[in-house]
This record gives C-alpha cells, structure tokens and sequence, in this order.
C-alpha cells in the first residue's frame, strides 16, 4: 500500500441533476451535492465537510434531510438504485442504514422524503414500475408499497403530510393523488384527472391543503384532495435562442414551493422567487416580495444570468435566510430581512460563496511560486482559485469556449487556448487582458516550463514551443501521427514528455527539438502520461516504459484511467478514472492490487493533481502521510533559501504593482487625454449652438408665444366640449344600449316562453285530437266490421230467407199436396213472421250507416278547421321570428354605434398620451428650474419666516400699544371727573365752613345757633338723599360691578376670538405664502415654456393662477370684515366710569 492518503480539502462547483441537492443543517451550514459527495458548507466561517459517496456508485441524484435535520439520505444508482442514511450528529457522519427495493429490482428512485417523527421514510421508483415504498428505515422494513401511476405519466415528486405521518402525495405528469396508510396498506384516497398538466413540484401548508406548480406556470391549490383554484403566477416569458434572431416564448416553470411557518415561497419562472404570505383570515395569502438572480457583471451577456431556473429553495431554520441552487451550478442567497427592508427596490440574490463553472471544465493549472489554481471551462470563463485561502482571485468570460489553460510560474501570466486562438494573457489586480496571440486552433494542451521562459503548446499532432521573453517560435515537435493528449516538462527543462491517441509516447530533447525516445501501441489510446514516462490510456492498465519497452502493466479492473501524475517525492502516483474516482497507487509499481481509491467525481476525471471533471466541480486534496503529518513540499530547504525565495517573492511583487501602478497610470492618462479632448470638442460645439439658439429663441418666441396661447385656449375649449360632449353621449347611448339589452332580453324571453307554451299548446291538442280522433276511427272501425259482419248476415238472411221460402213453398206443395189444410197455415204464419223481422232488421242497419256517413263528414270539416288554425299558428311564429330579428338587428346597429363612439374615445386617449408625453417632456424640461427653485425657496421661507413673526409682534404691540391708549383715556376722564368732583367739594367745604364759622358766632345764643343750624341742613342735606343714598349707592356698585363683568366677557371673548383669527390668519398666511409660491413657480414655468420651442403648457397654469387670486380676494375680504367687526364693538362697549361716592345723610336730634 502507499505511504500516503488523499483527503478532500475543500471544493468549488455543484452538481447540477440532483433532485432537492440543497439542505439546511443548521442556522450556518447548508448540505449540496458536489462530484461525488455530499459537502456541508459552513455560511459564516467558510469551512467543509465531506461525506463521500458509495464505491462503484454512479453519482448522486437526490437528497433528503429528515425534520429534525439529524439524518441525511442519499439516493445513488449503481446496478441498483440504493438509499444510504447518514447520522450528521456524528462527527464522521456514519452510515446508519441502505434502503433499497428489496426483492423488487429497483434501478433509479425519482423521489424520497422522511416523515416529520423521522421514523418512516417514502421512495418512489421510476419507469416502468413507479412503486412507492413505504419504510420503517431504521429497522429496513419495507412496510407497504403501491403502484402510484403508468409510464405514460411519470412522477416528479412524492411527500409526506408533515401534520399526518400515513398520509403520502404524489404528484407528476397528469398526477395528483394522496394515499392513506392504513390496516398494512397504502390506499389510494383522492384522485384528481389532471391530464393537461405536469406537476413539477408541490408542497403542504396545512393538514389538508397542498399547493403545486405546474410546467405552465400554474399555482394549484388542493384540499383535502379536491382542487379549490388556480392561478398563473405570470405572463409569457421571452427567452433568446442564442444569437439567432428568433425567440422561444413559454410560461414560466414553476419547479420547486418550499413552505414555511409565514406562507410559501416558490419560483416564478428563469431567475424568479416569489414569497407569499397569509393574510388575516389565514385561508388566502398575498404576494409580498420578489427576489430576483442579479445580472452578471463579468459576463459579455450579463442578463444571460437572469434566465437560470430555481432548481432547488431552502429556507434556514430561523426563517431569515433563503438559498437557493440554479440548473447552471450557481449557489445564490438572501437575508429575508434586507429583503423586506428593500422594498422600495428590487430584492437581490448574492453569491452564497463564488461563481462556480457551469459547464464541464476542459483545463486546470497549478502555479509553481503563488497559491494559484487556474481553471477554465466550455462556459467561455476563466477562474483564477486561491488554495490557501479557498476563495476566488479572477473571474473573466470570454467570447470563445477554453479548451486548455497555463499558469506561468511567477503567477503573473496565464496562457489559454481558445477556439479560435492561443492567448497570453496579464493576471491583473481586477481584469485578465491579452497581449500576444498565436495561431494555434483548439489547443486542447498547452504548458509551461518550471523556469517559465518557455512554453508549449499542441495543435493537432504538433507541439509547438515559444520563448516566454520573446514570444517566438522556438521549436517545432513533429512526431505524432494523431492528436496529442498530454504534455509534461521534465525538472530541468530538458526534456519533454508527450502521448497520443495513436498509441505513442515520445520523449523529446528541448535543446534540439529531436526525438530521444519512443514507445508505440497502437492497440491503446493515451490520454495521460509523467515524467517517468508512465502512462495510462484506454485499455485500461497502467503502463511503466523504460528504453522504449512497456516495462510493467497494472491492469484497472475494468476501469479506464483518464489521468496521471507523480507526486513530488517519486514515491506515489495518482490516476484519475474514467467513473470518477481516484486511486493512490504506490510507486514502483507492483503486479498486484497495490492502491487505494477515493470517491471524487461523478463524470471522468479530466486533470489532476487538483481533480476537475465534467460534473463542473474542482476538488482540492490534501495529502497527508499515514501518521497524520503533511507532506513537505522540499524537506531540505534550508534557511536562507527561504529568505532568497521571499526576497524574491517581495521583488516580483514590487515589481507587479509598479507594473501595474504604470499600466493605470498610462490607461489613466490615456483617458484624460481623450476625455479632455471631448469635452473641449463638445464645450465648444455647445458654444456655437448657444449662440444659435439663443438667436433662434429671439426669433421664435414673439410667434411662438401668441400662437401657444391660441393654440392652446382653443384646444382646451375642444377637449373640454370633446369631453363634455362625448361624455354624455356616451352615457345616453350606454344607458339607451342598457334599456334596449334589457328589453331585448326581456322580450326574448317572452317570446321564447310564449312560443314554448303554444308549441306545447299545440302539440297537447295535437296529442288530443289525434287521440279523440284515433279513438273514433277505432270505433268506426269496429261498427263497421259490425255492418260488415250484419251485411254478410243479411246478405245470409236474404239466402235464408230465399231459401227458407223456397223451403216453405215445398212444404207448402208437400202439404198442400197431402191437404192438410193445419199445416200449411202454420208454415205460412212462420213465413210471414219471419219476413217482417228481417225486413225491420236490414231498415235499421241502412239508418246506421248513414248516422255512420254523416259523423264521417263532421269529422273531415272538423280536421280541416284544424289545420287551417296550425297554418295561422305557424305564421304568427314567423312574424314574432321576424320581428327579433329586426330587434336583433337594431341591437347591432346601437353596438356598432357604441362601438364607433369607443373608437373616437381610443383616438381620444391617443390624444391624451400624446399631450401626456409632451407634458412629461416639460417636466423633464422644468426639473433643473425645480432644483434651482428649492434651493431658493429654503432662505425665503426663513425671511418669511421671519417676516410673519415681526408682522405677529408688530401686531401684538399695536394691540397693546390701543389697549393702553383706551385705559390712559379712561384715566384721563376718571382723573378730571374726580378732579371737578374734588373741587365742587372743597368749594362746598369752605362754604360749609363759612356758614359754620357764621353760626358759631350764635354759640350764646341757643336759640340763632338752632336757627343757623337748621338752615345748614337745609341748605346742605336734601330728605330724598337722607333717603335713598344708601341703596342708590349699593344699586350703583351693583351696576358697576355688572358691567365690568360684562366688559371682561367681552374682552375675554375678544382675546379668544383675536387669537381664531390669529391662527386663522396665520394658515391664511400660510396659504398666501403657498400661493405665492406657486405664482412664481407658474411664472418660471411660463418662462420655460416660451423659452422651449416644442414646449405645450396644459390649462393648470391658469386655474392656479385664479385660485391664486380668488384665495387673496377672500384673504382681503375677511381682514376688512373682522376691521368692521372691532370698530363696531368699540362703538357698542364705550368705558363707563364708577359712580362717586356722596356725603352721608346728617340726623339731627330734635
């Protein structure tokens, strides 16, 4: 055995043809199929797990994860079709259980899934047998199995209810049915005839309703197995059929529904995710966001991208991612909360890690000093891989497919060959770019040196070498009689080892471009080759050629090798097989059975040491020694070799980055040169066309303004008319077509019941009357067989009686002549008897058959009366048929009519969008006006602003400043009036004094003194003051004190209105400010208007322009109201001032 292993390091690539090839583990780490295995790909830390599939298997082609996301299954096709259950939880991911059909050869499985207890598990097999099986896995049961369709209508998909583990759909071509296992059995339990559609996929939403997506781009709902509606999701898709001109148009497929705790969520056709959502009454559900694949920026067709088909929906446990796979090997996925936060905009898919192939990947190269992989692909792209960061560097799509590519050693050169061409190429910092090509055709291999100052490439059976430094032909290796295979430089560049299709390996000297060796089969194909020189080829064996014999053969069991290398130490070789394996085959080589073989790919592997194959994916292996220890690359690399090696690594890179700091800055420079040249082109071009235009305009806009006006007064007034007018007879001739449908109908319905009931009528009495008359006939009938039969007896009777009389003459001659006179009188009495009665008998039987003749009669004028009242019948039906037909014909006519009037109405709209467009035009026109106009407007609303305060507190101080005026004029009155109330009392205190100082002088003389003093009061105090001085003062103060209360409602109601009016005021102002605002918005626009020549303002200039001027005229009109309203009640509510007080009233003692 060899001393090393293989292990899977990390991949790039899925591997499209799996059904359900994407799970979710857990929140981070989602499960897809890639080559052959199952990698568990980590969101967040960028890590990979490897779960490898089963030996001599033939690839993956379904997946399934149970609910409690612990067991993966697997589904394989080898000789026969096999279901491998894996236990995640496990850290090697082991093997629990392999399901198959048992003792039915089962050869593929279509679809599978596990129960939502993760106990049972459901498989469904394909053509021609389609069974489902039904398993307890664990235990590898199966416990029931039923045939669920007939090859003509294929299954796509089978489920399980995750709210009931025995209840199974199945869905397909034309299919749709659910089974209930029960008493040992799967039993059918609804079946749905849905011939015309294909089911592509389905899922449940409930415990009895299931939502499918048809081929045609149909959403099916069923319950409880009975279809409830359907919709389409979208219109016709248009889909280019490459660079052809013609297109493919077809509804969107809607290939996978995924549920989820909201809704649903499903694909609407190339590119498309639609989620939906359930509404309150959580029976509906409405559409809330579409997410889109975005276009591919690298690519020279980037909406080539949007046309990818959702193959695969998954969303994380937590409900807020969404990932989802493409049928071109393409991971995308989304936040479903950035989702919803752009809903303003178009929701995008993201790479979940890079840009993988999409097609089978033709070249793969390693670079010798950078951790570069180079890779490309029948997709027209090249990828440049990081392996120590597992990321990806370069990604750039061409025009041509790539067939082969080299890495030159130094990392900053790539070398690819096209179909057209040989290409060397720059490894920039963002971009690939060519700067040599050679015409080498559909080189299929091509290489470089170790050193990289030569490079090789094969065009058909020639291998040409060029120099790396002068970029010409150096050697040309002819040798080969077919296409060359594989090419490999040996360590120092001498020699060069190549193979063929022929059945030849040739080793050749470099220096001389002269054959050194060769070895010839032609019973076998090389398709690779090293160093040693080993090869391997199509008769399946590994060759050792030593002096030009096959030294050693190791037979492959039946396997063709696809690729050879030799790992550095000389001590391993790896191949890569034609089912995709590898093998680890110790070296020397050994007769025996000396490797060990690891899955890797479903397809061929194309190139090694980094396998690739056709499946689209690219593996990186690292190799590891048996005691767990990595491989050196050179165990004997000393100190300073390494610091010579990053001194030369730091040197290229100073010298990359200057290069590339040149190549910007030329490209730069390069740029601004011709940028500046145009714009000098184009300021000057605008220039001169300034000037034109500004000589145009003067010209034009004299004419062109009246003429507008004109033009568009008038056509104002004919659209409004035209509107008005069409409007209403529309209306008249709507409701006119209405009254007339209905009585159309109305009367239809009458004369279908009226002819309903006379033909019923008619064919009653036409039953009647052939039953009356049958009946009659009938006994007419029978009495005439009676007359018959009573003729045929008189006829009889007359025979008789002829006879009889005959018989009695004999007897009467008998007798007579025996003269017996008795009897001859007896037989004449019978004679004459008998006669009587038949002579009566044949009078009553004429008198019959002429009752009988004449009944006859009636009968026949009876018919004809009839007859003649059926052709009355018939023509009143004609005449009613006629006159719908003229009502039906008047219908017409009133449709054309309408018919006639929506076309005017079309022309109309026509019209419309034509004023629309010119009006979008405009706006367009006004837009920068607008810019300018906002800007201007944020200053003038500050000063107005400020305006409206100042003009608030000027207002504020006119009002107090009146206030104050009214209470200093009121103080003024008070003031004089207590002033003259003063004065007449000290004039009446010093006559008081006078008169009392008088009748002092009386003081010894009681009686004068009495005298003098009663004349004071006399002449002093009045009796009605002595009186009512007290209640005239209280009723005063009482009236004051109303009074003043009145004044402070009436100033308090006065306030409270002065400040409605304030805020009224101020929203007029507003108003005002808005209105001004838009008058000189319309003025600019009137002045854009004439100055665009093509320019057709609408009639909203003018109506803004008078509701303007209408809101100004009230503004005016209520200022001086509310003026009127102040003036009115300063006249009404002038100042009173108090009462004064009076002198008491004296009491003089007696």
């Amino acid at each position: 055995m060899s001393g090393v292993v293989a292990q899977c390091h990390y991949s790039f690539g899925l591997r499209t043809g799996v059904a359900n090839n994407l799970c979710y583990f857990d929140e981070q780490t989602v499960i897809f199929p890639s080559g052959n295995n199952c990698v568990g790909y980590n969101i967040d830390q960028k890590w990979q797990r490897f779960i490898p599939g089963l030996e001599r298997s033939q690839g993956m082609y379904a997946l399934a994860i149970s609910s409690n996301r612990r067991y993966l299954a697997v589904l394989e096709h080898g000789k026969r079709a096999t279901i491998t259950v894996y236990d995640l939880q496990h850290e090697q991911s082991r093997k629990r259980k392999v399901l198959s059909g048992g003792d039915i050869p089962v050869h593929e499985f279509v679809s599978m899934a596990f129960s939502t207890d993760s106990k049972y598990f459901i498989g469904q097999s394909g053509a021609p047998d389609y069974i489902l099986f039904y398993w307890m896995w664990e235990k590898q049961k199966i416990i029931a199995m039923v045939k669920t369709t007939v090859a003509a209508n294929p299954v796509n998909q089978v489920s399980l209810n995750p709210y009931d583990n025995t209840q199974i759909c199945v869905s397909g071509n034309g299919v749709f049915k659910l089974f209930r296992y029960a008493e040992g059995a799967l039993k059918q339990s609804t079946f749905q005839k849905l011939e015309t559609h294909n089911l592509l996929s389905h899922a449940w939403v409930s415990e009895d309703r299931v939502i499918a997506g048809t081929e045609a781009g149909r959403l099916m709902v069923f319950e409880s197995g009975d279809l409830r509606w359907d919709m389409c999701v979208s219109t016709k898709t248009t889909i280019a059929k490459g660079n052809d001109e013609e297109s493919l148009s077809q509804f969107p497929r809607v290939t996978v529904i995924t549920a989820y705790s909201k809704g649903f969520a499903y694909s609407a056709g190339p590119g498309t995710v639609c989620l939906f959502e359930r509404t309150d009454d959580k029976d509906n559900y409405r559409k809330t966001r579409k997410i889109r694949i975005p276009p591919d920026q690298c690519s020279h067709e980037p909406s080539q991208a949007e046309q990818q088909q959702i193959v695969s929906l998954v969303i994380s446990p937590s409900e807020e991612t969404v990932v989802t796979s493409t049928d071109w090997g393409q991971l995308y996925i989304i936040t479903l909360s950035s989702a919803e936060m752009s809903k303003g905009e178009q929701a995008q898919f993201e790479f979940l890690s890079y840009s993988f192939h999409s097609l089978s990947i033709t070249g793969l190269s390693i670079c010798i000093r950078k951790p570069f992989i180079a890779t490309c692909s029948l997709d027209q792209s090249v990828l440049i891989w990081n392996f120590e960061t597992n990321t990806l560097e370069l990604y750039k799509e061409f025009q041509e497919e790539a067939f082969s590519i080299a890495l030159h050693p130094s990392g900053l050169f790539v070398l690819v060959g096209f179909s057209d061409k040989l290409r060397l190429m720059n490894l920039l910092i963002d971009d690939v770019r060519t700067f040599k090509e050679f015409n080498v055709r559909c080189c299929r291999e091509c290489a470089f040196s170790h050193g990289g100052h030569l490079f090789s490439a094969v065009n058909g059976n020639v291998i040409h070498i060029y120099s790396s430094t002068t970029l010409e032909n150096v050697l040309n290796l002819k040798g080969h009689n077919g296409k060359v295979h594989s090419i490999v430089w040996s360590g120092d560049e001498s020699r060069l080892v190549s193979c063929g299709m022929e059945g030849a390996v040739y080793e050749w000297n470099t220096l001389t471009g002269k054959q050194k060796s060769e070895s010839v089969l032609k019973s076998c194909s090389y398709t690779g080759v090293t160093v040693s020189p080993d090869a391997v080829g199509t008769d399946c064996t590994l060759k050792e050629i030593q002096d030009c014999q096959i030294l050693r053969e190791v037979p492959a069991e039946d396997v063709a090798y696809t690729t050879i290398t030799m790992s550095r130490s000389g001590r391993t070789l790896f191949t890569g097989t034609s089912i995709g394996t590898i093998r680890d085959i110790k070296y020397p080589l050994s007769t025996q059975k000396d490797w060990i073989e690891y899955q890797a790919h479903s397809s061929p592997v194309t190139k090694y040491p980094l396998t690739v194959s056709e499946d689209c994916c690219l593996l990186i292996w690292k190799i590891i020694d048996k005691e767990g220890r990595g491989l050196k690359r050179d165990k004997n690399i000393t100190y300073n070799q390494v610091m010579l090696e990053l001194k030369m690594r730091v040197e290229e890179l100073k010298m990359e980055n200057e290069y590339q700091l040149r190549l910007k800055d030329m490209n730069y420079n390069e740029d601004i040169k011709e940028m500046s040249a145009k714009f000098v082109e184009q300021i000057e071009s605008l220039k001169t066309r300034r000037q034109i235009l500004k000589t145009e305009r003067g010209k034009m806009e004299s004419a062109n303004q009246e003429a507008m006006f004109e033009v568009m007064e008038k056509h104002s007034k004919e659209l409004q008319d035209l509107e008005s007018v069409n409007s209403q007879k529309l209306m008249l001739e709507y409701e006119k077509y209405q009254e007339l449908q209905l009585k159309s109908q109305q009367m239809q319905q009458d004369y279908e019941e009226q002819l309903q009931r006379m033909e019923e009528s008619k064919a009653a009495a036409l039953e009647d009357l052939t039953l009356h008359y049958e009946g009659k006939l009938h006994e007419k009938l029978l009495v005439l067989e009676q007359v018959g039969d009573i003729t045929s007896k008189g006829l009889l009777g007359a025979v008789f009686r002829w006879d009889l009389g005959l018989y009695i003459e004999s007897l009467q001659d008998r007798v007579w002549g025996q003269n017996d006179v008795n009897i001859k009188a007896t037989i004449k009495g019978w004679q004459e008897t008998i006669t009587a009665a038949v002579t009566l008998k044949l009078f009553s039987l004429q008198k019959n058959m002429d009752d009988r003749s004449m009944e006859k009669e009636k009968m026949k004028t009876e018919q004809q009366k009839l007859l003649a009242h059926q052709k009355c019948l018939e023509r009143d039906i004609l005449a009613l048929k006629k006159e719908i037909q003229e009502r039906d014909d008047t219908i017409q006519d009133k449709e054309k009519c309408i018919y006639d009037l929506k076309k005017k109405n079309q022309e109309l709209g026509k019209f419309k969008f034509v004023l629309d467009y010119k009006i979008k035009e405009l706006k367009k026109q006004i837009e920068p006006r607008e810019k300018d106009i906002k800007e201007m407007k944020e200053p003038m609303r500050y000063n107005i602003l400020l305006l409206y305060q100042f003009f608030n507190w000027l207002t504020v101080i006119e009002l107090d400043i009146a206030e104050q005026k009214l209470k200093l004029t009121t103080t003024d009155k008070e003031m004089h009036k207590g002033l003259q109330k003063v004065r007449d009392v000290e004039a009446l205190v010093r006559w008081f004094k006078t008169d009392l100082h008088n009748c002092v002088g009386f003081t010894l003389e009681p009686k004068r003194l009495k005298d003098s003093i009663t004349d004071l009061y006399d002449r002093y105090v009045q009796k009605s003051d002595v009186v009512d001085i007290v209640g005239v003062d209280a009723e005063v103060q009482r009236g004051y004190a109303r009074h003043r209360e009145h004044l402070e409602r009436n100033v308090a109601s006065l306030k409270r209105k002065l400040a409605k009016d304030g805020v009224v005021h101020h929203a007029d102002n507003v108003k005002i400010m808005q209105v001004t605002e838009t008058r000189l918005f319309i003025k600019d626009c009137h002045k854009i208007t004439l100055l665009s020549p093509r320019a057709n303002p609408s009639n909203m200039v003018v109506r803004l322009n008078q509701e303007g001027d209408r809101i100004v005229q009230l503004q005016r009109l209520e200022i001086h109201r509310l003026r009127e309203e102040i003036q009115v009640l300063m006249k009404i509510h002038p100042y009173r001032p108090p009462s004064t007080a009076k002198l008491p009233s004296l009491q003089i003692k007696s």
